[in-house]
């Protein structure tokens, strides 16, 4: 390993770290958020949120609901505390813990007299965007509220009854235009882009929508209400524009699930996609030596720009292509004197 460049992540920590040991930063101050990290740095949210989680770890910044990632109040310029101490690095496996109000202050605060679904979704959906849904468990929403974790059953069953809120609360945040476009192209493109854009800002959702046994989550309804509009006076009957909607909503969100794989692969390797692709680069060298993959080899020479956001809009143009042909092939059959003409 010696001679590698430190991982993207730890040169963003370094630099923040700086920032508040230099008095840069002072305790309060908000540092960026993910969304900033990714613009200013240009890397990927996985990598931004590894980097706030570092910082959390090194005891530098604490996450305030409402506020943001703020420096923490006990840090002072020149006096930061250093990484890991010898007691924690004699036990890698057992987490740093996170800061909080002792248990009792917690409980015995007024946020739990004034907690609601809201906030309690807002929280929950803030943390699985960053984290991934498995850290928003029940216990560190609370934590992040500072609530006693036992609150919040006054006001969500479960986590299951949780996450549906929290699927409700971010469809509802979308809205489509009181003009529709002229066009069902153009209509479905708008919807289709909708998806995968939420998606996007919320990685955990693809992977939670189900085809098969959806969800109950009315925020939802207005997407498909949408599409099957798109859909009227094409001839279709009711059951072939609905299976027309499943295929456009399950091509986005099965190109989406792919965001939340590279976010959790980012997080555990501390490396984006490029420079994974990066490191992998002298063994699909080695095995496209042969004249067995010619064409591979050519393209893995002349270079592949791999573009989500690309894949995902060349693969709905040509999912909508198809849906023209059957159209075209419908209005044809519904001719007077078919198929005689």
């Amino acid at each position: 390993m010696n001679g590698q460049a430190a991982p993207r992540y730890t040169r963003i920590v370094d630099e923040l770290r700086r920032r508040i040991e230099t008095g840069e930063l002072t305790p309060g101050d908000r540092v960026p958020s993910t969304r900033e990290i990714t613009r200013q740095w240009g890397v990927a949210m996985a990598t931004a949120t590894k980097v706030l989680t570092e910082l959390r770890r090194q005891g530098l910044v604490r996450a305030v609901p409402g506020v943001g990632t703020v420096v923490e109040p006990g840090v002072r310029p020149g006096r930061a505390k250093r990484p890991e101490r010898p007691e924690r690095a004699a036990h890698p496996e057992r987490p740093a813990p996170a800061h909080r109000p002792p248990a009792a202050a917690r409980r015995g605060s007024t946020a739990d007299q004034t907690l609601t679904l809201e906030r309690i979704v807002e929280v929950a959906t803030a943390v699985a965007d960053v984290e991934g849904l498995a850290a928003s468990s029940m216990r560190r929403v609370a934590a992040e509220l500072e609530v006693a974790t036992m609150s919040l059953y006054r006001h969500v069953a479960d986590k299951d009854a949780l996450l549906l809120e929290m699927m409700d609360s971010v469809f509802r945040r979308w809205s489509f235009p009181e003009e529709p476009p002229e066009g069902w192209r153009e209509r479905l493109e708008l919807v289709a882009r909708m998806l995968w854009e939420m998606c996007r800002r919320h990685p955990w959702l693809a992977p939670t929508l189900s085809v098969t046994r959806p969800q109950m989550v009315a925020g939802a309804l207005p997407f498909s209400e949408w599409t099957l509009m798109a859909l009227d006076g094409l001839g279709l009957d009711p059951s072939t524009a609905f299976t027309a909607h499943l295929t456009l909503f399950n091509y986005v969100r099965g190109t989406a699930v792919n965001v939340e794989m590279e976010t959790e692969a980012e997080a555990l390797s501390g490396l984006d996609a490029e420079e994974w692709m990066a490191g992998q680069e002298p063994a699909l060298h080695a095995i496209l030596a042969t004249d067995r993959f010619p064409r591979l080899r050519h393209l893995a020479t002349t270079g592949y720009d791999f573009d989500l956001d690309g894949l995902f809009e060349f693969g709905l143009q040509r999912l909508l292509d198809g849906l023209a042909v059957l159209f075209e092939e419908v209005a044809r059959t519904a001719a007077p004197g078919y198929p005689y003409g």
